[in-house]
């Protein structure tokens, strides 16, 4: 769902002349963009300056006003964790549907008490992780905790605590939705992406993919696929892309040559 508005602009003041209303509400936002901000033009509305005493007086109201706004703990800290969001979302390029949903987690466990004693970049990190999985974004825990600055055994921990606390259905990770992934990195054709994914289907009709880590899996599958159509990729580019050790794409290899009986070159 697109909350933007329904008009279109394509220079600054077309899109100034036409906006009616401010930003709309976001939970990425600590305060989801309902507080409002006094301006720093020192000029009333006829354009004229304002005297000095008035121009300390709109300063006074202004600090205030930017304290009044993260006045409590809850809101320091939402203030904290949504710019961290918003900074990782941003190194792992992931959409603002996914960040959205990211914020929505967070604020359901700071409501309920699990933020207290433990990292709030960590939570977060976690948070976002959730979403991807949720979303069927393929990004690793790997990758958003190098982006963190948080070690990866800490966003894992908070991530099970998240997935026992609010109790949150974790859909199980499919290994198709890393095949673009690998191959985009790797420079694979299409038609050797879509024969990788008719093996992973096939994998996952005979129960061969089960309780295999998927982007393993989606590694091995480029790499048979790239055998059948002759493209010249070794293991270890095809690991190095998914992020995973060349022996995992190999054990991998061999049980699915095994189990779904492939005819390959050597």
């Amino acid at each position: 769902m697109d909350k933007g508005p329904e008009w279109r602009a394509f220079t600054m003041e077309e899109k100034a002349s036409r906006s009616r209303v401010g930003v709309p509400t976001s939970y990425s936002v600590h305060d989801k963009g309902l507080s409002t901000a006094i301006g720093r033009v020192d000029r009333d509305a006829f354009g004229r300056k304002l005297p000095l005493a008035t121009r300390l007086q709109m300063w006074r109201l202004r600090k205030w006003q930017i304290r009044s706004r993260v006045h409590s703990s809850v809101d320091r800290n939402l203030a904290q964790a949504m710019a961290e969001l918003d900074r990782l979302s941003d190194k792992v390029y992931l959409p603002s549907s996914v960040k959205e949903k990211a914020a929505v987690t967070y604020r359901k466990a700071l409501d309920k008490g699990l933020v207290r004693g433990r990292s709030i970049a960590a939570i977060a990190a976690a948070s976002l992780y959730a979403a991807c999985r949720t979303t069927a974004t393929p990004r690793t825990l790997r990758e958003i905790s190098e982006a963190s600055l948080v070690d990866k055994k800490d966003v894992a921990r908070c991530y099970r605590l998240l997935l026992r606390e609010l109790d949150v259905k974790m859909p199980i990770a499919d290994p198709l939705t890393y095949v673009s992934k690998i191959a985009e990195k790797t420079g694979i054709s299409g038609p050797t992406q879509g024969r990788a994914i008719k093996i992973l289907a096939e994998a996952k009709r005979l129960r061969a993919s089960a309780g295999k880590d998927p982007m393993g899996l989606a590694a091995a599958a480029l790499y048979i696929s790239c055998l059948m159509a002759g493209e010249k990729k070794t293991q270890k580019d095809i690991a190095e892309a998914a992020g995973v050790t060349e022996v995992t794409v190999r054990n991998r290899y061999k049980t699915l040559r095994r189990q779904l009986d492939l005819k390959l070159p050597d």
